[in-house]
């Protein structure tokens, strides 16, 4: 259908909430409603206001569940699906024993098409409407994963690896097939429809110099383009990243010298970083992407995420799933292990804020918040409709709870897939049934 008005408690952000009350960060309609005709948000509020405007448009009453926009996964690894959940390695030990094995069955286009399939339909069913996805270093795996996210109408990032060395022979393209195969996917995906291209070299410990000129040589020649990467995640990652390039000042220097810093640039991590390595990824506007359930699986460390958003110069930052080192699909599941990593560094995040990150938060860290992350009218109408009452556990903790906050904290500590009772992209119902 063109037109639709979904009616419910209707919750966005205008800015980042700064306490657990600060509703002036927020627009709240307890009966409200988003008017959306072909793909986009017309308007959205009180609902007899916003039902006026949309005449005749067939009505969905999703009262009393709460209406937001979909959530924004910053960075995850759509080839590692089947191996999430593998026991006991730290980073450098996971990407050997798991990752790259797993990694070498997208070589078959047949195989890259299905768990492109059943990754997309898992971030739909966790809520997620827009996620930043690591393809393998096969062109048939980048092809895959646009082509299902096209045939949804999804606003996606994705990228094939670069990787050139430290890789089994499998893995591993060249300075020039990695730059080729790279410019071909771009002049075929970023911009088709609501497709975006990130240029994804790995990290620094698998491209050679040559392939971070190559990667430098495609940021310049397409900078509407995002760049995606790894930054200091683990000790023994920092310590190889820095021998393998003895002339730069620091990990996060090696990109600098290739030009990959940036407002689109996205690093997944930034666990170790230095004061330096922090003023240098602020004053050029990079993100820094905390993946707090991988963080914590693979043994990496806590995030300062508190630390890093209050210092003198701040740092842009995004949350993120981080699968299949990350250990769930769910942002509701992230931002609880996000909120327990901060908390034991003795801060808390409060809960509107929470829901403000994986939402709006998220979009303007990704440089797509005139797209995504809102329900302002124009932008696109991707949304999620988060159900508290869900489970036995969630139905009996409701019926002590007064606010707003508490709401969003329960389905933050308690809420899963079960808490999702739809998800619209572009206006359209997406959410298939388990």
């Amino acid at each position: 259908m063109s037109e639709i008005l979904i009616r419910g408690r209707v919750l966005s952000f205008l800015r980042e909430p700064v306490a657990g009350d600060d509703l002036a960060a927020c627009r709240y309609e307890e009966d409200g409603a988003v008017f959306i005709k072909r793909g986009k948000i017309v308007a959205a509020g009180d609902f007899s206001t916003v039902s006026a405007v949309a005449g005749d448009a067939p009505v969905t009453d999703h009262r009393p569940h709460l209406v937001l926009p979909g959530f924004i996964d910053a960075h995850a690894h759509f080839p590692q699906m089947q191996i999430i959940a593998s026991y006991g390695a730290e980073l450098l030990d996971w990407l050997n024993d798991y990752t790259f094995p797993e990694e070498t069955k997208f070589s078959d286009a047949q195989h890259a098409r299905r768990i492109a399939r059943l990754f997309l339909d898992e971030m739909i069913r966790h809520g997620t409407t827009t996620v930043a996805a690591y393809c393998s270093v096969h062109m048939a795996s980048a092809e895959a994963f646009f082509e299902e996210s096209h045939s949804r109408d999804m606003l996606n990032i994705a990228g094939k690896v670069m990787m050139d060395r430290n890789a089994p022979a499998g893995l591993i393209d060249t300075p020039q097939s990695g730059y080729e195969d790279s410019k071909a996917l771009i002049a075929q995906w970023h911009g088709k429809g609501r497709q975006l291209y990130a240029i994804t070299p790995r990290f620094a410990i698998t491209s050679s110099p040559e392939q971070m000129e190559m990667a430098q040589a495609l940021a310049a020649e397409h900078p509407d383009c995002h760049v995606q990467s790894h930054l200091s995640e683990n000790h023994a990652e920092i310590r190889w990243a820095e021998q393998l390039y003895p002339q730069a000042k620091d990990y996060t220097d090696v990109y600098a010298r290739y030009g990959l810093l940036g407002r689109k640039s996205l690093f997944g991590h930034c666990i170790h970083l230095s004061d330096r390595e922090a003023d240098a990824m602020s004053e050029t506007g990079s993100v820094a992407v905390f993946c707090p359930t991988s963080n914590l699986f693979l043994g990496s460390g806590l995030f300062d995420y508190q630390r890093y958003r209050k210092r003198e110069r701040p740092l842009h930052v995004a949350v993120a799933t981080d699968v299949g080192g990350g250990t769930n699909y769910s942002m509701l599941r992230t931002l609880d292990e996000g909120y327990k990593v901060i908390a034991l560094q003795g801060e808390k995040l409060n809960p509107l804020a929470s829901f403000w990150q994986m939402t709006r938060g998220n979009a303007e860290a990704l440089s797509i918040a005139e797209r995504a992350g809102t329900l302002d009218a124009g932008t696109d109408a991707d949304i999620v409709v988060l159900d508290a009452w869900a489970t036995p556990t969630m139905r009996t903790r409701m019926e002590t709870i007064d606010t707003l906050s508490e709401e969003l904290f329960l389905l933050q500590t308690l809420g899963d897939d079960r808490a999702v009772r739809e998800v619209y992209i572009a206006g359209r119902a997406a959410k298939l049934g388990d």
